[in-house]
C-alpha cells in the first residue's frame, strides 16, 4: 500500500538526504494502515499493508556540535508537519530521535543528539503539531548510519517514525 515509496519502502528506514519528500509519501511512510481504512470505507477488503518506515534525515543539515536546524531541513520538516497537523487524537506516536557522530565524548554527543531531536519537535510544534503526538529521544553516536567512518558526518542526523 505504499505507493509512492514502494522501491524504499523495503528496508525499514528511508534516508532523505535533501530531497523534500510529497506529503502523501511521509502520510503512506508513516500510517500506512490510513490506506487501508479508506478501502474499507470505501466497500472494499484491504489485504494487508507495509508496515510503517521511518524517516532518516541526514547530514547534509546538522552542523558538527549544532543542533540548529538549517533552512534545507525546515523545508523537509515542513512537509512532515503538514502531514502529522491533521492527525486526529489516538494516532500512533511519532519518535524523533536524534543522532551524532563520533567527535564528542559520549556524555556530549547523548545530549547533542537529544538537542537536535528537541528542536526538530519543537518546530513541528510552532507548526502546529499535537506535542502529544511527539516523543523524542537522542542515540549519542550508538547507532551510527555509517559503520566504518564513526566521524563521518552521515551520522549527524535526525529520524522521524513510528513510537515502538
Amino acid at each position: 500500500m505504499v505507493c509512492g515509496l514502494d522501491a524504499l519502502a523495503d528496508s525499514a528506514v528511508i534516508d532523505l538526504g535533501r530531497r523534500v519528500p510529497k506529503a502523501a509519501d511521509v502520510r503512506e511512510g508513516l500510517f500506512p494502515e490510513d490506506a487501508c481504512e479508506e478501502l474499507k470505507r470505501n466497500g472494499f477488503q484491504c489485504m494487508g499493508f507495509k508496515p510503517a518506515v521511518r524517516f532518516s534525515i541526514p547530514n547534509a543539515h546538522f552542523r558538527l556540535g549544532s543542533a540548529d536546524l538549517p533552512d534545507a531541513l525546515r523545508r523537509q520538516l515542513d512537509v512532515f508537519a503538514e502531514v502529522l497537523v491533521t492527525r486526529p487524537a489516538g494516532s500512533p506516536a511519532i519518535v524523533v530521535t536524534g543522532h551524532a557522530d563520533a567527535s564528542g565524548d559520549a556524555a556530549f554527543n547523548l545530549a547533542l543528539s537529544q538537542a537536535r531531536a528537541k528542536a526538530v519537535k519543537d518546530y513541528l510544534i510552532g507548526k502546529g503539531v499535537s506535542p502529544g503526538l511527539l516523543t523524542v529521544e537522542g542515540k549519542g553516536a550508538q547507532q551510527l548510519a555509517d559503520v566504518d567512518n564513526p566521524f563521518s558526518s552521515a551520522n549527524r542526523r535526525v529520524e522521524i517514525g513510528r513510537a515502538p
